[in-house]
């Protein structure tokens, strides 16, 4: 079969619903009432996926072989309530607890931001709390989104206030932008959180940050979470709240591939926006960042 033809699922792997037996699987969030800008992040796995047609199975650049050593599938998207943003959050979190009760992993594909807060609390019931590498251009610490606690501004704050996070182990990477107040960052460093904005990062390899942030993961469990608009909008302009002034696809790609060696539990990308994507970039993007993400999972065997 053509690479243009056949189903789409993520990298053409076999889709499956029942997740045993499985080492890793994809899971699709087609989640965007909790955004606060542009919508359409509901469209968001279904175009990744279509996307990743072209990836092939072995990474030349760090020989990682990750399906000649897990059992990976597809494992469809997670039915949500359109209509509601917490009922849809109530569905997140039940779905992943079945799924992580079975021992497999995930590299969930969404979706906007809020996804994250749900599949943390489904984690914590399997793992307890757990270190976090999260890129984005937004720190998603508001307490609250026009009154709203639950939103895609939020996730960290109420992750952190659940206690579902190991904030000596949470390392946020491309902070930028403009803010409603001027200490918006403050508060994540003054929960023990390192913050490297953007700026911090222009001009420069990330792969001596990587080493450091190995440092501060040690050998607990982490959780990777990778919003789009972390980059660029020149690299990735299909999202709802694009902001100047961030990271490269390399700098994007240093950071995962500076994960190997980590207790890496689950990962996700989120905020992939297809109607501001008209030539498919962001997703393209996206599906190349989840196999990534793949890669530096534990138990990949790398090529000699």
């Amino acid at each position: 079969m053509p690479r243009f033809g056949g189903i789409a699922t993520m990298m053409r792997l076999p889709h499956v619903e029942n997740p045993a037996g499985l080492d890793v699987g994809f899971v699709g969030v087609p989640l965007d009432i909790g955004t606060s800008n542009r919508s359409g992040t509901r469209f968001g796995p279904r175009q990744i996926r279509t996307e990743s047609v072209l990836l092939r199975p072995y990474n030349m650049a760090t020989r990682a072989a990750p399906f000649d050593s897990l059992k990976v599938a597809d494992l469809g998207d997670v039915a949500l309530n359109p209509y509601s943003l917490l009922d849809s959050v109530r569905m997140i979190e039940e779905a992943y607890d079945a799924i992580y009760a079975t021992g497999c992993k995930t590299i969930s594909l969404g979706g906007d931001h809020t996804l994250t807060l749900p599949i943390l609390r489904a984690m914590a019931r399997h793992r307890g709390p757990v270190g976090l590498i999260h890129v984005d251009a937004h720190a998603d610490v508001n307490d609250t989104m026009n009154g709203e606690k639950i939103a895609h501004g939020t996730p960290f704050r109420r992750a952190f206030e659940e206690g579902l996070l190991d904030p000596r182990r949470v390392v946020q990477i491309g902070l930028r932008g403009t803010g409603y107040h001027a200490d918006d960052f403050d508060w994540c460093r003054a929960q023990g959180f390192r913050v490297v904005q953007a700026e911090e990062c222009w001009h420069r390899s990330l792969a001596p940050l990587m080493e450091e942030v190995r440092a501060q993961m040690g050998d607990g469990p982490v959780y990777l979470t990778f919003d789009i608009d972390g980059l660029d909008p020149a690299f990735a302009p299909g999202t709802g709240t694009p902001e100047i002034g961030g990271l490269t696809v390399q700098q994007g790609m240093e950071i995962i591939r500076g994960c190997k060696g980590l207790d890496i539990v689950s990962a996700d990308v989120v905020e992939v926006s297809p109607p501001y994507d008209q030539a498919g970039t962001t997703a393209l993007v996206a599906a190349n960042l989840a196999y990534e993400m793949l890669c530096v999972f534990p138990g990949v065997k790398y090529r000699a």
